[in-house]
């Protein structure tokens, strides 16, 4: 049980590091020492009339002595305020520190310090307990009630200092409720750590081996002191505890921080609001919090915000995302995700980005299963609708739109870019296939721009993949076109059986492509029913089959295409042959989407193994592997993407007429996407009852603007300008025939 001891008052700013835990011949201020930037001509000790001026204006000290001024000092700027141990001060000259509307003198005022080191021009006022901290120069710490530091801080890293037991140690417990899927947090973390930490349980030695590079990239030696960055501003905040600040952080009205690292730099700076309350977390560069948040037990990255009581709990929130209001626990998400509704509730999931959770969604919850340890799995680009429920276990593929519905069964949706519908009246399940391609082509284009365009990162320590169409979304594509030949193939066979009962699904295939490239009126006139996409005995309709696998084939063109002709742009002086030379090779078909960046698989098991044999020997080395990857993952693409070009040809092989050939195609493809992107984007302009709250066509236009002054509308036209100026420069080479 707590209780109140009573100790020798000379203890308040002394023995700072238990005896047992300091080294021989060190003094308490060993570490501190080490940490603090010693100013130029150093420290001194108070001259007689500067003691005298600090008692006049009713200071005092256990012993004068320990306080100790550079040679610029002004004692005037000292008043009411209580020292205690070893206190150090920088520069202090009469001058007002102004932040926003904020005015302050420097110097020290109605505060309680103890064993702090104090940089140059700093005010501090009405600090009710400041303890063990090294605030740097020019900051303004202004109404708090306590703030101190412990020698066994950690700052939110998942370390053990010395001396403490195990069970002491702090785990993120992501991705499930039942903490199997447990990861360490650490100053520097990013979603592509956390993946390969939470999804590979299995591999022991590599768990194990994260683990001890967690551990001993940090300092486990006690006496560490907090530290406040320079030109960092704290106001009306009641407590802040082992809190570690980069520079120019901006803090107000906070409730309680507590076990934190807070990065933040004068390109990114992070700033916390009023009724905050966080403990136990890692915060990224360039964050805001505000009103009333709650996070325990999280990693914030890069330029993510949380806002409006939002609460996050076991959660790593990836860089560029954005949750108001709403409830997140036990996740793993991976960059630009948005979630902004005050109903809505993500419990035991891993988002793999670019994902939109609508008001009401409550993804995840347990009260509609029989155990708290299942999960949910979404690819990029996940979107569920209004007021949408899931039921544990349930995988989705990428850009997955799920119509409002209360979904009764677990869900394995294995169709990329579909709409997914829960038909209570006919008691289905219906999914149409490449939806967004076909009917929402605006939101499927406008994704991949608006989160570049919103990624405001100056340093950008995870790679992300923002492009739709990528390796990861182009081999569900490919699998997906497999299953609707089958299951085409299926439905046919169910009208007229042929008598030749087909035994595996390559027959299937073989069958169903035959229909498929016949006439769609054919198809159109069959039910074709899924298979294994939800967990009970009712049908699963597949809507307008033939429509989504012509446009599937378009994507897997386009994607080939538009990577290829980069490919030749960049590269002037190839010819086709060349191209074809370079790039030819056997597909890559498993990629991983690794936190948000795109590796093939192969890399990542190369990954595991130099981890677990110790040539990857630290974060920082894993996090160099990560930015290797990527500096050869375009070129990955390129190969991947003339293996697609391959796959999809006739003879299996682009001849140089072929590609002739393709590149009118590219172009007539970007044309359609230009138009989609006009045509699903003018519905709304064009829809009557969007018209009705205004009072003629002139105050509409003036309130919304009209389609053509839309700024993604006017970007698309010019990247399809620029695409077919690109294709009519290569088409000039007369390099392909």
């Amino acid at each position: 049980m707590d209780k109140v001891t009573i100790i020798p008052r000379e203890n308040i700013g002394k023995n700072f590091i238990p005896s047992e835990y300091l080294p021989k011949g060190k003094d308490e201020n060993y570490l501190r020492n080490e940490q603090v930037r010693k100013p130029k001509g150093g420290w001194r000790q108070l001259n007689s009339d500067e003691i005298a001026q600090l008692v006049k204006n009713d200071n005092t000290a256990d012993s004068w002595d320990e306080l100790l001024v550079t040679n610029e000092f002004e004692p005037n700027q000292i008043k009411n305020s209580q020292f205690f141990g070893l206190v150090r001060i920088g520069r202090l000259r009469s001058v007002t520190l102004q932040h926003h509307d904020l005015r302050v003198p420097t110097g020290i005022t109605n505060s309680r310090v103890i064993a702090c080191d104090i940089g140059d021009d700093v005010a501090i006022h009405n600090v009710n307990y400041l303890a063990h901290y090294i605030i740097d120069d020019r900051c303004i710490l202004f109404n708090i009630r306590e703030m101190h530091n412990t020698d066994h801080a950690k700052f939110g890293n998942g370390i053990l200092k010395e001396g403490e037991p195990e069970e002491v140690r702090t785990w993120l417990e992501v991705m499930n409720e039942a903490g199997c899927r447990k990861v360490l947090p650490f100053d520097g973390i990013i979603s592509a750590d956390a993946y390969l930490w939470a999804k590979y349980i299995d591999d022991k030695p590599l768990q194990n081996r994260l683990k001890s590079i967690t551990q001993h990239a940090f300092d486990n030696r006690r006496g560490y002191y907090g530290t406040i960055g320079k030109h960092c501003v704290i106001k009306n905040s009641l407590i802040l505890k082992d809190v570690k600040t980069g520079d120019y952080c901006y803090i107000k009205g906070a409730n309680k921080l507590k076990n934190l690292t807070i990065n933040s730099s004068e390109e990114e700076p992070t700033q916390i609001g009023e009724g905050v309350e966080l403990v136990n977390g890692i915060i990224g560069y360039g964050c805001h919090i505000f009103y009333g948040c709650k996070a325990v037990k999280f990693v914030l990255g890069d330029n993510s915000s949380l806002k409006y009581g939002a609460r996050l709990i076991h959660s790593f929130l990836g860089d560029n995302s954005t949750i108001s209001c709403c409830e997140v626990l036990n996740n793993l998400i991976f960059p630009a995700h948005e979630q902004h509704h005050n109903n809505s509730f993500l419990v035991a999931s891993v988002l793999m980005g670019q994902s939109n959770i609508a008001a009401g969604a409550t993804i995840g919850s347990n009260h509609n299963s029989r155990a708290n340890d299942n999960e949910i799995q979404a690819g990029r680009g996940f979107w569920p609708g209004l007021c949408t429920s899931l039921k544990h276990s349930s995988r989705f593929a990428s850009f997955t739109l799920l119509s409002k519905s209360d979904y009764p069964s677990e869900l394995d949706i294995l169709l990329p870019f579909s709409l997914v519908n829960n038909n209570v009246n006919k008691d289905r399940l219906e999914i149409m296939p490449a939806y967004w391609w076909m009917y929402n082509m605006y939101a499927l284009a406008r994704n991949s721009w608006k989160f570049i365009s919103r990624d405001k990162r100056a340093r950008k320590a995870q790679n992300i993949e923002f492009n739709y169409l990528a390796p990861d979304t182009i081999e569900e594509i490919i699998h997906a076109r497999r299953l609707l030949e089958i299951w085409t193939a299926k439905a046919a066979y169910r009208i007229h059986p042929d008598g030749n009962k087909k035994t595996n699904d390559s027959e299937w295939v073989s069958m169903g492509k035959k229909l498929l490239a016949g006439p769609k009126e054919e198809i159109d006139k069959m039910e074709v029913f899924g298979e294994n996409m939800e967990n009970s005995g009712r049908k699963i309709l597949i809507l307008k089959p033939a429509d989504a696998y012509n446009a599937y084939n378009d994507m897997l063109c386009h994607y080939a295409m538009q990577t290829l002709v980069d490919y030749m742009h960049s590269h002037p002086e190839k010819t086709f042959h060349d191209m074809a030379e370079e790039l030819n090779g056997e597909r890559q078909k498993e990629w991983v989407n690794l936190g948000g960046q795109i590796t093939k698989k192969t890399d990542v098991d190369s990954l595991r193994t130099g981890i677990i044999n110790g040539t990857l020997n630290t974060w920082s080395d894993i996090h160099k592997r990560y930015d290797n990857l990527w500096d050869t993952y375009q070129l990955d693409k390129q190969r991947h993407a003339y293996a697609i070009l391959n796959e999809i040809s006739k003879d299996g092989s682009v001849t140089p007429s072929q590609w002739n050939m393709l590149l009118d195609k590219s172009i007539t493809l970007q044309e359609f996407v230009r138009d989609q992107v006009y045509i699903s984007r003018n519905k709304d302009y064009n829809n009557p009852f969007r018209k009705t709250t205004f009072r003629n066509q002139a105050e509409m236009d003036a309130a919304l603007g009209t389609i053509d002054e839309n700024n993604f509308i006017i970007q698309v036209r010019k990247e399809t300008e620029a695409f077919k100026q690109t294709v009519a420069v290569l088409k000039r080479r007369g390099k392909y025939s």
